[in-house]
Parts: structure tokens; sequence; C-alpha cells
């Protein structure tokens, strides 16, 4: 397998689409049809809009492609990025939605800004993060066989790594910081403290 099939794994497991599944699948998994609904409009917010952005960018000639490699532009998504969360975090919040979706959001938010800091000094990435992240929300809410989509994120990491994108650190530390935030919000979300 070559550059041409690393691009294709690229693009079929980029962010926007992990994040479809996510926030889609936890919703409905927390609050059923209902529970969808809100799914899919967090889905509007974390996945939809940012690639609308992304595209717009491309055919202004801000940045070269979809997965915008270069940092500076690299931090100007990502800014977008928060911001569109953002605002799905305030309808999700005032309109009732599940509290876990709505924290998990929360999380993304700040996930976000984590993986921003981090760009400005070293190209993190943000592939592996978003896929490694979605993995662990979806095995905790789903149980174990979830877990093995890694074997997903792994290809999605090799596909990085042969397109010249990343490093193999990087890419591994994107898996490791997206599992560990999906973690962390997860345990705190499902079982708050009293």
């Amino acid at each position: 397998m070559g550059p041409r099939h690393a691009g294709l794994c690229t693009y079929l497991l980029e962010p926007k689409n992990w994040l479809f599944v996510t926030v889609v699948m936890t919703g409905w998994h927390v609050g059923g049809l209902a529970g969808l609904r809100w799914g899919l409009v967090a889905a509007l917010f974390t996945a939809v809009l940012p690639t609308v952005f992304i595209g717009y960018g491309m055919r202004r000639g801000r940045w070269s492609d979809r997965n915008v490699g270069e940092r500076r532009p690299r931090v100007a998504v990502l800014g977008f990025i928060a911001a569109s969360v953002a605002a799905g975090l305030i309808v999700l919040a005032a309109g009732g939605a599940p509290r876990l979706l709505t924290g998990y959001l929360a999380f993304m938010l700040a996930s976000v800004a984590v993986l921003a800091a981090v760009t400005t000094v070293w190209k993190i990435s943000i592939h592996c993060a978003v896929a490694s992240g979605s993995v662990a929300i979806l095995a905790f809410s789903f149980g174990p066989p979830v877990l093995a989509c890694y074997l997903l994120v792994a290809l999605l990491a090799w596909s990085r790594v042969t397109l010249g994108d990343h490093t193999i650190a990087q890419a591994a530390a994107g898996a490791v910081l997206g599992a560990a935030a999906a973690a962390v919000a997860y345990l705190m979300l499902a079982h708050p403290s009293s």
C-alpha cells in the first residue's frame, strides 16, 4: 500500500466523519430518538460547519487542501472549530439536550484549545486525536468490542505518516491525547462526583 491508499484512508477517516458518527451515536445512546435529533444538531456544529469553513478556505486559496497542513492556517481553522463547537454547546445546553452529549461538546471544546496550543509549537495529529477520542467515547458508551476500531486509528496514523503529514510521534501523541481527553470526559460526565 502506497501514497494513493494512504490518501484514501486519510479521506475516509478524517475528523468530520468520526465526529459525525460519535455525536449522533452518543445522542441516540443517551436519549433515544430525541437524543438522536440532538446528536444531529451537535453534528452540524462539530462536523458540518467546520467542513464548510475548510472548503470555503480552499476555494479562497487560504490553504491548499482539506487537511490544512501549514501551521498558521491550522490555528485559524481550529479557532473557527472552537467557535462552532462553542455555539453548538450553547444551543444544546439551552435546549435541554442530554447531559452526556452536552458535556462531550464541552470537553471537545477544551480539547480543541489544547490542540491549538500544541499546534503553535508542534504539528500534533488532529486526525489521530479525533479518531482515538471517538473510539474511546463510543467504547465507553457501547462496550469493549468497539475498541477493535483502534485498528482504524492505527490505519489512519499509518496514512498520515505515509503521506508525510506527520511523524510517528505526532500521530501517536494525537492518539494518546484524544483517548485521554475522552476518558476524562466520560468518567466525569457519566459518574459525576456527588
